[in-house]
């Protein structure tokens, strides 16, 4: 829908990150030990496991699980969770920390664990974000759904007016 609450045709829906995965075809001369379903490091998928695990218990983790044969090679950051849909910035920041350390040679200080979560975790899992206790509504912060906002899709060659407006690419509902 427009702003103006037209309909935008032909488009009746936009679907992302379908098939979500990594893009990791800049390391393929790197050997990379990685988890054949969730394209995550081995030591690492099972503590994501989406079948298992929601982000709320995934347990802080750092440079052990993140490492590849190839030595000195990390994923982190959600490139680290492959497919695995549960990764949380505040996870991200403490693998970083871990790794950065490790690199630098202070392994005391990549093995320690500084990240420390809610315990009413960060996410509610599946069904439970949109539909927060009352109490956890009250309260405001990570807990609560966000309010629904307007985002308007625009062509790109509409948008820089180069063009009739239809989209060639993937993701503009062609």
């Amino acid at each position: 829908m427009a702003e103006d609450g037209r309909r935008l045709d032909p488009v009746d829906e936009v679907i992302v990150l379908t098939g979500f995965r990594p893009d990791l075809s800049f390391l393929s001369d790197i050997r990379l030990g990685l988890d054949e379903r969730l394209q995550a490091p081995v030591e690492l998928a099972p503590l994501i496991d989406p079948n298992v695990h929601s982000c709320g218990t995934v347990y802080p983790h750092g440079h052990h699980e993140l490492a590849h044969p190839e030595q000195g090679i990390y994923l982190a950051g959600m490139k680290s969770y492959g497919r695995a849909p549960t990764f949380l910035a505040m996870t991200g920041y403490e693998q970083v920390r871990s790794v950065v350390a490790a690199l630098a040679g202070d392994l005391d200080s990549a093995d320690r664990v500084e990240l420390v979560l809610p315990e009413t975790g960060v996410c509610g899992g599946p069904g439970l974000f949109d539909t927060p206790d009352a109490e956890q509504t009250d309260a405001g912060g990570c807990c609560t759904a966000p309010a629904p906002q307007l985002v308007q899709i625009t062509p790109a060659s509409a948008a820089a007016g180069t063009g009739s407006g239809t989209c060639s690419g993937g993701g503009c509902g062609a």
